[in-house]
């Protein structure tokens, strides 16, 4: 199996019901290494070099979060501003994440159908994560079609078992649903 990484990103997990589950939902699945970046550093001060061997050890990197505003929370911005670095990640001798997948893992207050031409966001999540995509491109990563919960706001129970079962199928290779 893939070692995986999943960097999860969010500000208030004790308060969150969907990234929770989510993340408790994969915990157990062996070759996942599940890293809290709010947990890990509450000071906002990232360890480069521990960040940086923690995904040269994995070939997969999933980035688990709430969608904000249209993008990540802080945190992984940060993150990724200071770990992806010149040289390192990309450019001149920035070679050390070719050849490992990057995926994307997010929840959407919001249904479906606010992300749609005719919807208040006018443009599928998809579309808005597009950047990533891209960032895999410069970093020669291969970018896997995102995973999006839609309605975290309001998801129902069996809704929420169902879409852990959908992600631990993600993450095991036995099932892959792409975003809605």
């Amino acid at each position: 199996m893939t070692r995986t990484l999943v960097v999860l990103a969010h500000p208030d997990f004790g308060a969150s019901r969907v990234n929770a589950a989510l993340a408790d939902g994969i915990r157990d699945l062996p070759c996942i290494t599940v890293h809290d970046l709010y947990a890990a550093y509450p000071d906002l001060r990232i360890d480069v070099p521990h960040e940086q061997r923690l995904l040269a050890d994995h070939e997969r990197v999933i980035l688990q979060f709430p969608f904000y505003w249209y993008s990540v929370p802080p945190l992984l911005k940060k993150w990724l501003d200071e770990v992806f670095e010149r040289g390192w990640a990309y450019g001149p001798g920035g070679e050390a994440l070719r050849g490992k997948r990057l995926g994307l893992v997010t929840t959407v207050g919001g249904g479906a159908a606010l992300y749609r031409p005719d919807g208040l966001n006018r443009f599928p999540v998809t579309d808005l994560l597009l950047p990533w995509d891209a960032t895999a491109n410069l970093t020669g990563m291969d970018y896997e079609p995102p995973f999006v919960v839609h309605g975290a706001a309001s998801i129902g129970d069996e809704e929420l078992a169902e879409q852990v079962r959908h992600y631990r199928r993600l993450l095991t290779g036995t099932g892959i649903r792409a975003a809605a």
